[in-house]
């Protein structure tokens, strides 16, 4: 289904072959409270409800940072399987967030992906235009984001 700006993002998608075995990524991509090491916007978060680790059902809040402009998210993770693919669903902006670990030999593909999982809710909309320069630039810069989290994903798990 096709969307345009006001009804949610585009699907995205960004991948990375980075010499380390899939299942260290998928611990460092699931560590929450650290996840401001790799992502430009998201600062990190903490597991609610009891949950300490990526499970399907888990919640967890993130937080977020765009210049001087801070703001937290709730998120519930839809899929973890570990080694293989993580995804959890933002509901304040309707979107569905994964990744994907494909094994190549010693390597592992990584593809992040962003998805809407239902239409932006008017309250995103006007977040997003009144502070984060409006559609369009902050589409592109989510998926600028994309490139750059993975690019420091490679970074952190192949200096280890």
């Amino acid at each position: 289904m096709p969307h345009d700006n006001d009804d949610g993002p585009p699907p995205d998608e960004v991948s990375r072959l980075i010499a380390a075995p899939a299942d260290r990524l998928y611990e460092i991509i699931t560590d929450i409270a650290h996840m401001g090491r790799l992502s430009p916007e998201c600062t990190g978060g903490h597991w609610r409800g009891g949950a300490t680790k990526a499970a399907v059902g888990a919640s967890f809040t993130g937080r977020n940072r765009r210049g001087i402009v801070r703001w937290s998210t709730k998120n519930k993770v839809v899929i973890a399987t570990p080694g293989l693919e993580f995804a959890f669903e933002t509901q304040p902006s309707g979107t569905r967030w994964t990744y994907r670990l494909e094994a190549d030999g010693p390597n592992t593909v990584v593809t992040e992906s962003r998805t809407a999982f239902k239409p932006r809710p008017l309250a995103a909309r006007i977040f997003t235009h009144l502070f984060l320069g409006g559609g369009t630039g902050h589409e592109d810069e989510m998926r600028a984001g994309m490139a750059a989290t993975l690019d420091r994903l490679k970074a952190l798990a192949e200096a280890e």
